[in-house]
């Protein structure tokens, strides 16, 4: 039997004579071996980013910890002080910003708990199904009066300790009230008084990946129009979709910040300083958000090959610009004049690309440029209603092509396809 030949070509012959010989494969292989190692990088920047973020929470919950045992089992006297460290524990690490509240959360679960678990221990004794009622009789009871997850979570534990540890041990409740006491009072202690952190360094930490992450994908974006390059703009806007986290750790920061500012003297001359972050969080997620429209309309302009009016591009350059100078004018506390400066200067510049004419894609692009630049101007500190009015300030009269002012009649009228600022 003839054995059949194989058919396929030879590593030589593959490897060679594409594009008059050279080595394609090659070529694509380096490119993506050059990716990988820029992702593995920029996954151990994240990486470490995050432990220099957590690293004073990390510090505060070890604190915390330590002093809690020592009041607990040196003061109080309790020979074995376990709750009151991990309730110290839980309420830093799980509440960032609402420690105080989540401290009176830990007390009434624990409460829940001892009055369900005791209950029912008088009643029905102790065993295996007697836990699962306990278990799910303080889940029922927490939920129908309305209370958090803490609350619930607190209710729960604390009645499957009284129901598996009172046989064995005796006078269990009133240590677990006392622990629960200690623990997030010591908690709270080490938040305002022993180590309070600086809330404008936390947010400062906390904004620099999301407003980073905003400016980056916007300069991807300006590159990619002008370039006309598709697959560099549907990879911003790909980027620019994962922000949720980058997102959640800065509104948390502020929230963490506000509350720092509020119980420890040694911060309370930094409420001030504050108020421009409070204020910003809305406005920069809405900056994302219309941000992830503006590239998504540029990956559909680039494929519809509609014309991009040369001014386009740096209107959206302009943007990106605008974010860095408002995280850099925020984390030296001035007052963010130059982001404000640049974001007209982005929507004069979409203005400028309107009046050269633009398709349907175009005129959207041109719209959410307005919008994110009323959302920088928000974010900046200026009322919503002055921000629009600058805007289309701003937009209104352009240059004409040839170098003739335009008349004020004749200025080109804003695009009216998406919602503008």
């Amino acid at each position: 039997m003839a054995v059949a030949r194989d058919r396929r070509p030879s590593l030589l012959r593959r490897a060679g004579l594409r594009d008059g010989g050279t080595d394609v494969d090659s070529i694509r292989i380096a490119e993506a071996m050059d990716y990988l190692r820029h992702r593995g990088r920029a996954t151990l920047h994240d990486r470490l980013h995050q432990v220099h973020l957590a690293l004073g929470l990390a510090v505060q919950a070890g604190l915390a910890a330590a002093l809690a045992w020592i009041v607990s089992h040196h003061l109080l006297g309790n020979p074995q002080p376990v709750f009151a460290p991990i309730s110290a524990v839980g309420t830093l690490a799980a509440s960032v910003g609402q420690r105080l509240r989540r401290t009176v959360e830990l007390i009434a679960g624990v409460a829940v708990g001892v009055f369900l678990g005791d209950g029912l221990i008088y009643f029905l004794g102790t065993g295996g199904w007697q836990l699962g009622l306990v278990v799910t009789s303080a889940i029922l009871l927490t939920t129908f009066f309305g209370a958090s997850v803490a609350v619930v979570i607190q209710a729960a534990a604390t009645a499957v300790l009284i129901v598996t540890l009172s046989p064995s041990t005796e006078d269990l409740e009133l240590p677990r009230f006392v622990d629960a006491f200690v623990g997030g009072g010591v908690a709270l202690l080490v938040t305002a008084i022993l180590l309070p952190l600086n809330p404008l360094r936390v947010i400062n930490r906390a904004a620099r990946p999301a407003l980073d992450l905003l400016s980056g994908q916007l300069d991807v974006c300006a590159e990619a129009l002008r370039d006309r390059d598709r697959a560099a703009a549907q990879r911003a806007l790909d980027r620019l979709r994962e922000n949720k986290q980058e997102l959640a750790t800065f509104t948390e920061a502020i929230e963490g910040a506000k509350e720092t500012s509020t119980l420890s003297p040694a911060r309370w001359h930094r409420r001030s300083e504050l108020t421009h972050y409070a204020e910003a969080a809305d406005p920069i997620d809405r900056a994302m958000r219309n941000s992830g429209t503006l590239i998504r309309r540029s990956v559909t302009m680039i494929e519809d090959d509609e014309p991009v009016p040369e001014p386009m591009p740096d209107a959206v350059a302009h943007l990106a610009e605008a974010v860095r100078l408002l995280r850099h004018e925020f984390a030296v506390g001035a007052e963010p004049e130059q982001a404000r400066e640049r974001s007209l200067r982005a929507v004069s510049e979409a203005g400028r690309a309107y009046a050269q004419g633009v398709g349907f894609s175009g005129s959207v692009v041109i719209a959410q440029v307005r919008t994110t630049a009323s959302d920088l101007m928000v974010a900046s500190g200026i009322e919503q209603e002055e921000a629009n009015r600058l805007v289309r300030q701003a937009f209104g009269e352009q240059d004409r092509s040839d170098g003739s002012p335009a008349e004020q009649d004749v200025a080109p009228k804003p695009p009216t396809a998406p919602p503008l600022g």
